[in-house]
């Protein structure tokens, strides 16, 4: 649509008044192939059109020509406003506007009243029309990353609504006519600065997912708990320190995420959620868990990294499911016995702990594929390290070894062995027999001599070696430094 240009005293240049006009009434490349693709869907009565990624200015009056599109996607261009005549395809179903740079809606958004689908993530947004409230068959609409500081009273008739993303904008605040949205299943509201959550949302019954992560939440109403179809919450990265007791209700919940919160303590009732798989309780300043921890069985993933935590309660050994057990960043100065009855366990995390032993127990873990222990304070690996047979990534960088046992040579499926920044002086021969090994980090140790099986690890494409007390005539390039070490060894 053109706009009447304000009379100008002063004489322009001809490049200068074009620049003023609409992009509409400008020749470039993207707009007439933008017009070129909308002529042709007319002439077709095409029910699908994709304009994405032209970097388009400015979209085509001659769009409203399209009554039949049932699907539009202007993803990915530069638009900053919709003509009018976008009111004129009221058979869309779908419209995807995501990635513009759009800073408001027209009014005659509010026509397309077959819509259910309307993505506006990643736009300048500040509000949105009234008219949107006349979308009565939207299922999904997305709002992420606008600049949205509140949402119009009108939102709460969209009662079809399924799915509503709200992520990344500055919403300090949710009207209680959200809770009039009770079809809602997912709702994100992740990344705002929300600090309190109205009651209201206990009336969203019907939700399965709920993102509440990186807002300044304090606390949670105790509606919350009404919210007993949940099966995903996230509530990482807010500034909550305890946890309603409430959340017991929460029966249906598989994964919970509380990582970054100031927690010292979790409710006795944490231990009601029997059907978790996924418990991410991360960077808190927990010291201790409560035997009810244990009532987890069907945990497969539990993440207790960057907590104070000292030791772990005896009850833990019930969680047999568990295949992904993560401690790094706490103070164990030894390994929880407990853990080494965790036989299911695949993946182990105790990075950066002041471990100074292993118990010969950790055999027991045999099928262990990924084991992470560096930056502890080790200087020995019990013989049944050899034990781990299934173990194909071990990290043992920066921690105090002076020798590994001739079983390490047992860990026939490693692909990746970290020792560097160790004090080793010398490696034992059975290290050849790690026939799959592709990476093997030796830096920062006392080396004097590698051993002339290493020779054998056909499948070597990275040894690392700098910081060592090696001979000066060994080769820099690796495969000759192997074919040099299997002729010491011939």
């Amino acid at each position: 649509m053109f706009i009447g240009i304000r009379k100008i005293t002063v004489f322009l240049s001809l490049s200068a008044l074009l620049a003023l006009l609409p992009a509409c009434a400008q020749t470039d490349g993207e707009y007439q192939e933008a017009l070129r693709r909308i002529n042709e869907a007319a002439d077709r009565g095409a029910t699908s059109l994709t304009l994405e990624n032209l970097v388009l200015q400015a979209l085509p009056p001659e769009i409203g020509n399209l009554v039949n599109l049932t699907e539009l996607d202007l993803s990915g261009n530069r638009l900053t406003a919709l003509p009018p005549e976008i009111g004129n395809l009221v058979n869309l179903t779908e419209l995807d506007l995501s990635g513009n740079r759009l800073t408001a809606l027209p009014p005659e958004i509010g026509n397309l009243v077959n819509l259910t689908e309307l993505d506006l993530w990643w736009n300048p947004l500040t509000a949105l029309p009234p008219e949107i409230g006349n979308l009565a068959n939207l299922t999904e609409l997305n709002l992420g990353y606008n600049q949205l500081t509140a949402l119009p009273p009108e939102i709460t008739q969209l009662a079809n609504l399924t799915v509503l993303s709200l992520d990344g904008n500055p919403l300090t605040a949710l009207p209680p006519e959200i809770g009039n949205l009770a079809n809602l299943t997912v709702l994100d509201l992740s990344i705002n600065p929300l600090t309190a959550l109205p009651p209201e949302i206990g009336n969203l019954v019907n939700l399965t997912e709920l993102d509440l992560s990186r807002n300044p939440l304090t606390a949670l109403p105790p509606e919350i708990g009404n919210l007993v179809n949940l099966t995903e919450l996230d509530l990482s990265r807010n500034q909550l320190t305890s946890l309603l007791p409430e959340i017991d209700n929460l029966t249906n919940l598989t994964e919970l995420y509380l990582s970054g919160n100031p927690l010292t303590v979790l409710p006795p009732e944490i231990g009601n959620l029997a059907n978790l798989t996924v418990l991410d309780l991360s960077i808190n300043p927990l010291t201790v868990l409560p035997p009810e921890i244990g009532n987890l069985v069907n945990l497969t993933e539990l993440n207790l990294g960057s907590n104070q935590l000292t030791a772990l309660p005896p009850e833990i050994t019930q969680l047999t499911n568990l295949t992904e057990l993560y401690l790094s960043q706490n103070p164990l100065t030894a390994l929880p016995q407990e853990i080494t009855q965790l036989t299911n366990l695949t993946e182990l995390y105790l990075s950066h702990n002041p471990l100074t032993a292993l118990p010969p127990e950790i055999g027991n873990l045999v099928n262990l594929t990924e084991l992470y222990l560096s930056y502890n304070q080790l200087t020995a690996l019990p013989p049944e390290i050899g034990n781990l047979a299934s173990l194909t990534q071990l990290y043992l960088n920066e921690n105090q070894l002076i020798a590994l046992p001739p079983e390490i040579g047992n860990l026939a499926n490693l692909t990746q062995l970290y020792l560097n920044e160790n004090q080793l002086t010398a490696l034992p021969p059975e290290i050849g027999n790690l026939a799959n090994l592709r990476g093997l980090s030796l830096e920062g140790n006392q080396l004097t001599a590698l051993p002339p099986e290493i020779g054998n690890l056909a499948n070597l494409t990275f040894l690392g070696l700098g910081g060592n007390l090696l001979p000066s005539d060994y080769p820099i390039e690796l495969p000759d430094l192997l074919a040099y070490l299997r002729e010491q060894g011939e």
